[in-house]
């Protein structure tokens, strides 16, 4: 999967409140459905649909804990965002600075 299109699926998962608010409790503090759900509105099922989107997003991991799963940030899913808008970044100071560059040609001519 290319860096594009798994930040692009990254930020459309994260473009539900619910979701955004579950992605930032596990970047927070690792944790359980349970412990996610406590302190949200939406109930348990509702939580555990929403990190299985996350995950299939590549923005959490899950490892078993016992009988329990520990939801985490995955670092993979985040730098793709990151290198995705990085790109981005390097593309607009490229047409930044050939836009400079023009405006000091037109200057020349003057």
């Amino acid at each position: 999967m290319t860096n594009a299109v798994a930040a692009i699926r990254a930020l459309s998962a994260l473009g539900d409140p619910s979701r955004r608010a579950i992605f930032e409790h596990v970047a927070a503090k690792p944790s359980a459905v349970n412990e996610i759900a406590a302190g949200m509105i939406v109930g348990r099922s509702a939580v555990s649909q929403h990190l299985r989107v996350l995950k299939e997003a590549g923005l959490v991991s899950e490892t078993p804990d016992g009988t329990r799963r520990i939801y985490r940030l995955d670092p993979r899913g985040i730098a793709a965002v990151r290198d995705w808008l990085d790109d981005l970044w390097a593309r607009s100071l490229e047409d930044f600075v050939a836009f400079a560059d023009e405006q000091v040609d037109l200057g020349d001519e003057q």
